[in-house]
Order: C-alpha cells, then structure tokens, then sequence
C-alpha cells in the first residue's frame, strides 16, 4: 500500500468491534482510553482488554470508572484493567495523569468528550467543548509522547465526529470571546480539531514510530447526547435514510476505534479520518459522511499545533 492509497478494510459500518479485532493479540500491550465509564469508550477498552491489552480506563468519575473495570473484567477475563481519575478541562489533573504513568503506551484512544453544551469557560476562559475535546487531549498525548515513543509503533486514536463539517477552526476567535457562541459550532470546531490534530502529530512524531489517526464513530445514543434536547436527537434520528447515518449500537459504535487502535490493516497509516471502519471519502453534496478538506489541510494542522501548544504551557 502506498502513502497516498485509500485505506479500505473488509469491514463495514454494520461490523462491530469484537469482529474487528476477532484474532488480534494484544499481549504484552497496554492502553489507555478516556471516557471508558460509558458509551464506546466503555466498549472499546472491554475489546481491547478481550485481545489481550492492559487498559486503563482514564474517567472523570472514578466510582464510575471502578463499575466499569468490573464489568469488563467479568466479561474478559482480563485483569488487567485499570481506572485512574482524568478531567481533560483541568490542566493539573492532565499534568497529573501523565506524571503518574510509568513504562511504556502502546495505544491512546482519545476518546472522552462533551457536545453541544450552554457557554461554559474553564479558568483559563477557554470555551469548554474546545478545551476538553482538543485542549485537554492535546496536552494528554504531547505529555504521554515518551511512553508512546518507548513502546515502538505506537498508536493515538482522536475520536472526531461528521460534525466537523460544520465548522473549520477560527483561529482569529476560538474560544467564541467576540462572535456569538453556537453549541453546534464550537462542537465542530472542536471535532475539526482532533482531525487535525491526528494529521500533524503523525508528521512531527513519524521518527518515534507514532502514528495517529482520527475516525467517526457513527450516531450512537450515549451520554454524549446529554447536554441536546430531545427533539433534536429526534431530528438526527429521521435523517437515518443513509448507512453512514443510521444510529448504531454501541458495539459498532466502537469498531471504528478499535480498528485505529489495533488492526493489523493500519501498520504505519497516520493522518487519515474514519468512517464506518474504512478511511472516508472527500466529501461530496448529496453524499452523506465524508471528511472536509479542512480538516486534513497541513498548514491548518501546523497552525492549530503551534497556537496549542502556546495556550497549554501556559
């Protein structure tokens, strides 16, 4: 396969992701995956966990976190599975998490998030769906980068969203201090960003053997969907005439993810976005899904990298 070939798999958007990774050995790996107290990340750490992985279930709600290891560890067999307390809209509980991992990381999936909520800022007076989706992320992997590169032919995985057709990344008011705020744009901002963010690290960290890529998982009724209003999730939900639009469940929610994080089919492939567990296609009017050239544009990637890493040292 060469560098510039369209990822195809023999998976679909039906496949789930214990099918994904049915024969994949992940022995001797370990992972992390934020959110993993519900929803897909729930699901994709019990896959990972299934294969063979350590995985530590990075949580807001480490009670919740401890069900969840419960559960998968039922449902496994696997022991190692671990929780450890991560809020991505609180720089010291990132600084935290990363000073205290120790050994190398194979796999992180980037997972956590929040959608479309009312105007809220962090302390720093960033807007809130911007810094926990990209911020919090960002300085997650760049602190993590010496155990993703001791750990050889690492992988991070950015959980973006078809919602990044809604918006490019406005550099010139990203946290929404002069334009007024829009929950549904500052949501694709923030999920234009994971894109992005996956297309640059792969370039700045390709001599540590690290790739990264993002996906869309497809429309799942999780908790994500806590902060919108019923008669919009209906809205969503009557567009489902279209494959990459029908709700799924759960379990293929994740199979996406799970094949970023671990196929065999992705060895070396970084800066590409997912859909329906096969590299998307540009998108195209009166097509559904599709990635934007936005968000795979090099010199947004390198911007976006430089002003974050500006605000995050901060």
């Amino acid at each position: 396969m060469t560098s510039t070939e369209r990822v195809t798999t023999p998976f679909t958007a039906q496949s789930t992701a214990a099918e994904v990774l049915a024969g994949v050995d992940l022995g001797g790996r370990r992972s992390v995956v934020t959110g993993a107290s519900s929803g897909i990340g729930v699901e994709t750490a019990r896959v990972l966990a299934a294969a063979g992985s350590e995985v530590t279930l990075a949580v807001r709600d480490p009670e919740a976190g401890r069900r969840a290891a419960d559960d998968i560890v039922a449902s496994t067999g696997n022991k190692a599975v671990l929780v450890a307390a991560l809020d991505l809209a609180d720089r010291a509980s990132v600084a935290a998490f990363v000073a205290a991992w120790a050994g190398p990381l194979h796999i992180l999936v980037n997972n956590a998030g929040v959608m479309a909520t009312p105007l809220t800022r962090t302390p720093e007076g960033w807007e809130l769906q911007f810094a926990t989706n990209h911020l919090g992320h960002f300085a997650l992997a760049e602190g993590l980068r010496p155990a993703l590169a001791a750990a050889g032919g690492a992988r991070v995985v950015s959980v973006s969203s078809a919602a990044h057709l809604r918006a490019a990344v406005d550099f010139t008011d990203l946290h929404f201090d002069r334009r007024p705020y829009q929950p549904w744009v500052a949501y694709g901002q923030s999920k234009t960003a994971n894109v992005l963010f996956a297309v640059e690290a792969t370039r700045r960290w390709a001599g540590d053997g690290i790739t990264a890529n993002a996906l869309m998982p497809g429309a799942i009724e999780t908790n994500l969907q806590r902060h919108v209003d019923t008669a919009e999730v209906e809205r969503i939900r009557a567009r489902g005439g279209a494959p990459q639009q029908k709700w799924k469940s759960v379990e293929q929610g994740a199979a996406t993810s799970v094949l970023v994080a671990a196929s065999p089919l992705l060895v070396g492939i970084g800066g590409r976005y997912f859909e329906d567990c096969n590299e998307a296609l540009p998108v195209t009017p009166g097509r559904p899904g599709g990635v934007a050239d936005h968000a795979l544009d090099p010199e947004s990637a390198e911007r976006l990298w430089e002003v974050t890493s500006g605000m995050v040292a901060r």
